[in-house]
C-alpha cells in the first residue's frame, strides 16, 4: 500500500488490488466506495481501465483484418480492460506499473502516476505497446460513496445496442439513471457530499461513461466510448503510449 498525505487529504494506493485508489479521505471523511479482502474488484474504489474501458462487445478484439478472442467476465462481454485485476509494483521513477499480461493478445504495460496537492489529486495511466501496434482505450472509474448530489450537463450520448454496446452513434441524453458514455459536456462534472463538501472530477479527454447507482457516483473519463478498441480504436505505437489524466478538485 502507498499513502500519500496532504494538509487536507489522504490517498491510499493497493499495489495488489489492482494499482488502484482504494480510498480517499477528504476533510476527515472517507469519499471512496472502500472494500476489502474478498471484495469484488469492478464494485470499489478508483482502478484503472487499460487496455480497454467499459465493456468489449462479446470479448472479441478485431485488429488489422484478426479477430482476437478474449475471457468473458462480464457475460456476455468482457469488461474494464485487464490491469484493474492484477498486481502492480514501483519502479525506479517512483511511478507505478504492471504488464497488461497473458489475456492480451499484445505485449504491452501500463503505468500510473499519482499526485496529492493541497486541494486535488492527479491521477495519470498510460498504456504502452512493447514491440508492435495495437489498439485501446484507457480511463478511470471511480466509485464515490454516496448520499452524493451530482451536477452534470452532458450534450450527447452514445446510442447502445441491445446488448448495451454503443453502436456509434450519438443521441440527445436520456433521463437519468445511467450507465452510458456521453461528450459534449457543458462543464467538468461537479458533486455536492452530504456533509457540504464539494469536488469537480476534471480530465483531458472528452469521454465520459457516468453510472448512477443507488449508492454511488461513478464518473468515468476514457479516451474513447465501450467497445472502443473496435469502434474507435486509438492505436498505440511502441515509443508513444496512450495517456489519461484525471483531477479530482474539492473545496
Amino acid at each position: 500500500m502507498i499513502e500519500l498525505t496532504g494538509p487536507d487529504a489522504t490517498a491510499r494506493v493497493d499495489l495488489e488490488a489492482g494499482g488502484r485508489l482504494a480510498s480517499l479521505v477528504v476533510t476527515g471523511r472517507e469519499r471512496l466506495i472502500t472494500g476489502g479482502p474478498g471484495a469484488e474488484p469492478m464494485l470499489w474504489g478508483c482502478y484503472p481501465m487499460a487496455p480497454w474501458a467499459g465493456r468489449l462487445r462479446e470479448g472479441r478484439l478485431t485488429f488489422e483484418g484478426r479477430t482476437y478472442q478474449l475471457p468473458i467476465d462480464a457475460a456476455p462481454h468482457a469488461i474494464h480492460g485487464t490491469v484493474y485485476r492484477r498486481a502492480w509494483r514501483v519502479d525506479d521513477d517512483g511511478s507505478i506499473v504492471t504488464e497488461l499480461g497473458p489475456d492480451w493478445p499484445f505485449p504491452g504495460r501500463a503505468r500510473q502516476r499519482f499526485e496529492l496537492a493541497p486541494g486535488s489529486l492527479r491521477c495519470t495511466l498510460e498504456i504502452h505497446a512493447e514491440d508492435a501496434p495495437m489498439p485501446a482505450t484507457a480511463g478511470f472509474h471511480p466509485w464515490f460513496a454516496g448520499p452524493v448530489e451530482l451536477d452534470v450537463r452532458p450534450g450527447r450520448q452514445y446510442r447502445r445496442n441491445g446488448e448495451g454496446i454503443p453502436d456509434g452513434t450519438l443521441i440527445p441524453p436520456d433521463p437519468r439513471p445511467w450507465d452510458d458514455c456521453f461528450v459534449e459536456l457543458a462543464a467538468d462534472p461537479r458533486l455536492t457530499f452530504e456533509d457540504g463538501l464539494t469536488a469537480t472530477v476534471s480530465s483531458d479527454t472528452d469521454h465520459w461513461v457516468i453510472y448512477t447507482p443507488e449508492h454511488a457516483v461513478c464518473i468515468e473519463p476514457q479516451t474513447g466510448p465501450p467497445d472502443g478498441p473496435n469502434l474507435t480504436p486509438h492505436v498505440v505505437e511502441p515509443g508513444k503510449p496512450l495517456s489519461v489524466s484525471m483531477v479530482v478538485s474539492w473545496a
